[in-house]
This record gives C-alpha cells, structure tokens and sequence, in this order.
C-alpha cells in the first residue's frame, strides 16, 4: 500500500494501492526520478477520471482538495 500526505500540512490524506500509484506516475509528469508529489486541481482529477483512475483513488483526491480545488500530494510507500 501507499499512503499518501498534503505536502503544505503534512496530513495523512489515505492509502491506495499500488495499481492506483503506477497509473499516477503513467499519467503525470514527475520533474525528477526522486520526485514524490503531485499537484492536483479539478482539471486534472476529470482527466485522471476520463483516463480511467479508480473511483475510490478519486474520491480520495477530491475529498482532500475541498473547497480550494487543488492540492499538492507526496506519497510513501509502506
């Protein structure tokens, strides 16, 4: 499994497993080969969502973004 943080607070957002992370790393750019975050906005979460992103995977985005409509996520593996 892989949990997943806001990179701002530092919060525990949930977990997803590690199908949900390779289509992550498939479908978004990483800056570097030790990068470990992700920015998110609404855009990208109905790309991610058309692309075939699992719906318990989304939720969890969505549910973190609230109201701002973005947030930036790192992840660990445990």
């Amino acid at each position: 499994m892989i949990r997943l943080i806001d990179k701002d607070t530092g919060k525990y957002l949930g977990r997803i497993t590690e199908e949900d992370l390779k289509f992550l790393k498939d479908n978004l750019e990483e800056e570097s080969t030790t990068d470990f975050d992700y920015y998110f906005n609404r855009e990208t979460l109905d790309l991610l969502k058309e692309k075939g992103m699992s719906a318990d995977f989304a939720k969890l985005i969505e549910d973190a973004m609230g109201e701002s409509g973005e947030i930036e996520i790192g992840y660990e593996k445990l």
